[in-house]
């Protein structure tokens, strides 16, 4: 078997709320390999956002080891992880967070530059993956203009636009109708395979969770 592009070993975070220590993850353990996509079940206030967040480099205040494509992440400077993240991790929220005053094909376009991507080879890349998530007529489009699968769909396109490694989504599909992210779901999930990337997808969904393959499940701070 290959390296993880994910192994978690004894994750735990805990907050202090009304001078009460809360632990909200207890020790998570857990490997993910090259193109794996893994559902995290669980219920909302289970921690999902959290071991996401962990996972994401996006916060500090965890105990335990965290390595993304085998290096070793809790003990980097702010600059080494924002280098990893930039380097390997796409992400996909409830909400798409797309920039409104730009249209479908420039929110694509933005993190590749950013990431030193030449606008040619950028802008090629941003129509290529929304063309593949059924968008190719709607590329200047804006957000308003959008309807919200097409605007999840560019968040989607935008989560993989660096061609990340791993792609961590949280509640990607939360705030559609059933159909609606029924559609979004199996488009994330092509996509995601036909790269090749990994992804870890918070949900609460136990049919969708169904669609990916492999599910773990987070009650009271720790895998079953």
């Amino acid at each position: 078997m290959s390296e993880a592009i994910v192994a978690l070993r004894g994750l735990k975070r805990s907050f202090e709320q009304g001078g009460q220590r809360i632990d909200v993850l207890r020790g998570i353990d857990l490997d993910i390999q090259p193109g794996e996509i893994v559902a995290l079940l669980g219920p909302s206030g289970s921690g999902k956002s959290t071991m996401l967040q962990a996972v994401g480099l996006l916060e500090g205040g965890f105990e335990g080891s965290i390595a993304i494509a085998g290096e070793r992440a809790e003990r980097m400077a702010s600059d080494q992880r924002t280098r990893l993240r930039r380097e390997h991790l796409g992400f996909v929220y409830q909400f798409h967070h797309l920039l409104p005053d730009f249209d479908a094909r420039e929110n694509v376009v933005m993190p590749q530059m950013i990431a030193g991507t030449t606008r040619e080879t950028a802008l090629e890349r941003s129509d290529h993956l929304l063309t593949s998530l059924g968008l190719g007529h709607r590329l200047t489009h804006r957000p308003n203009q959008l309807s919200g699968g097409e605007q999840q769909r560019v968040a989607v396109a935008r989560a993989l636009a660096n061609q990340p490694t791993l792609v961590l989504a949280d509640e990607p599909t939360g705030n559609l109708d059933e159909a609606t992210s029924d559609t979004v779901l199996g488009q994330f999930l092509e996509l995601v395979r036909g790269e090749g990337s990994a992804a870890l997808v918070a949900t609460h969904n136990e049919r969708l969770a169904a669609r990916m393959d492999r599910v773990v499940r987070l009650k009271e701070g720790v895998l079953e």
